[in-house]
């Protein structure tokens, strides 16, 4: 299989934007950036908040239980892409959507691409959220830094939102995955950095602190009801922080072969998942360990840490930086899906299919499309809006974490290798199979009700 292919018209609803074909240049590296761009974002900085609620057993292994379950999740979807051999095809599968109505029909597709455009609609979501955080902490950091740590230091969401709004809606005019290498490679290494200090200065605030806090039952509260709305949230949390089924796919169709694409996406999934598990634990049990019951929802942001301020300080710029790419790699699924679809609805269309190359003396030549513009700058501009009405930071990732977990990390992927290896019912793989989904069901039920508890209290406090 070479590097330059053909693709195949699988989808009806989602074909490709181009009938050239496409050079696949990228390597387990770069899809490592991807993934990790994807996986560390927004999550990271709730672990020490989720760990607090779940305690120092049930918190840790709860991270752990995650990890392998988006593993054993990403091994599924990487043998899907290529049919009807995992490795020789010829049959691409270039997304998720078009994994699903292969496999699985009609019906499933269009339930599969409601859940899916929501997830990766919400992920977009969030990290707004995180970004206005960030953004705010900056201010205040250097506000308590002045007037001292009990300085009423406030700073409104607004402005730090609509300020990354507009740095995405410069942004998402990228034109697809295959050219966002330099981003994903910049925000990864940006996640290593804040991840890095946050672990670095929990660690120095335990050797400060001289002992370790925290409790194997976690942060106590008035009744056990309390509690378990709690736990349930902090497992939606968690839940937020690891899977990236909705782009596992697109990621594998950067990929050139030799080696074949699953091969190489595993090998970068386990690598990608086991860094991003190490940084999670460091930041989730060395924060807990750190503040104990007082832990705050967002450890960078919350003003756990006030000195040395300009860490603090570069902790969030970091943040931010990532939060760029991570907004990108899950808003190009998007994109190319409603792009795709006005392509196949409209092909007699200049507004949708017309290209106008825009030259100026001091910059590159590059090309503007229509539709290109007006749909991402509406798309960016709804996230913004949206997250200025629930700038909930844990409430909302427990709450779409929540609400992907299930049917996009565990159901689909199940349905979709029961029926590529054809596997018969009541068979001890079957059984095996439909058992794992309908645990994970059971978890991210619990986690939707707490989820959605907390943001209405938060909401109406």
């Amino acid at each position: 299989m070479g590097e330059e292919e053909e693709d195949n018209q699988l989808s009806p609803l989602l074909p490709s934007s181009s009938t050239s074909s496409v050079k696949r240049t990228g390597t387990v590296w770069t899809a490592v950036a991807h993934i990790i761009t994807g996986v560390i974002g927004a999550g990271v900085l709730s672990l020490a908040w989720s760990t607090a609620q779940l305690g120092w057993i049930a918190g840790p292994i709860s991270v752990l239980v995650f990890a392998a379950i988006t593993l054993v999740s990403t091994y599924i979807l990487c043998d899907c892409y290529m049919y009807p051999h995992p490795h020789y095809g010829p049959n691409r599968l270039r997304s998720y959507m078009d994994a699903v109505l292969f496999y699985l029909g009609e019906k499933n597709h269009k339930v599969c691409g409601v859940i899916l455009m929501e997830t990766l609609y919400g992920s977009t979501l969030a990290y707004v959220i995180t970004s206005a955080s960030s953004i705010k902490a900056i201010q205040k950091s250097n506000c308590y830094h002045r007037e001292g740590h009990n300085a009423p230091c406030s700073y409104e969401d607004t402005s730090s939102m609509l300020l990354f709004g507009a740095v995405q809606v410069v942004m998402s005019q990228i034109p697809d995955f295959h050219n966002m290498k330099w981003l994903s490679m910049l925000a990864a290494i940006m996640s290593f950095a804040y991840s890095f200090i946050g672990f670095g200065l929990g660690l120095a605030q335990v050797i400060k602190n001289g002992t370790i806090k925290g409790s194997i039952n976690g942060v106590p509260t008035a009744n056990i009801a309390d509690k378990l709305w709690l736990v349930f949230q902090a497992l939606g949390d968690i839940a937020f922080a690891y899977p990236y089924s909705g782009i596992v796919l697109e990621i594998q169709d950067t990929l050139k072969s030799p080696p074949p694409e699953n091969k190489t996406m595993k090998n970068a999934s386990i690598i990608a998942v086991s860094l991003t598990t190490f940084f999670y634990l460091c930041c989730g049990c060395f924060g807990y360990a750190a503040f104990g019951n007082n832990t705050p929802g967002n450890l960078l942001t919350g003003f756990g840490f006030y000195e040395p301020y300009w860490l603090v300080d570069l902790a969030n710029a970091c943040i931010i930086l990532h939060l760029v790419g991570g907004y990108q790699i899950f808003g190009q699924p998007v994109f190319a899906f409603a792009e795709r679809w006005f392509i196949n609805r409209f092909p007699n269309s200049w507004f949708v299919n017309n290209y106008y190359t825009n030259k100026h003396r001091w910059f590159p030549s590059f090309q503007i499309n229509p539709l290109k513009i007006c749909f991402r700058t509406a798309y960016v501009a709804s996230t913004t809006a949206i997250a200025m009405m629930f700038p909930y930071f844990n409430q909302v990732l427990g709450v779409l974490g929540a609400l992907n977990f299930w049917p996009l990390a565990i159901y689909f992927p199940v349905e979709m290798r029961i029926v590529q290896k054809k596997i018969q019912s009541w068979t001890r793989k079957w059984v095996a199979l439909k058992s794992f989904s309908f645990v994970c069901l059971l978890v991210t039920i619990v986690a939707f009700i707490g989820s959605i508890q907390g943001l209405i209290n938060a909401k109406f406090e």
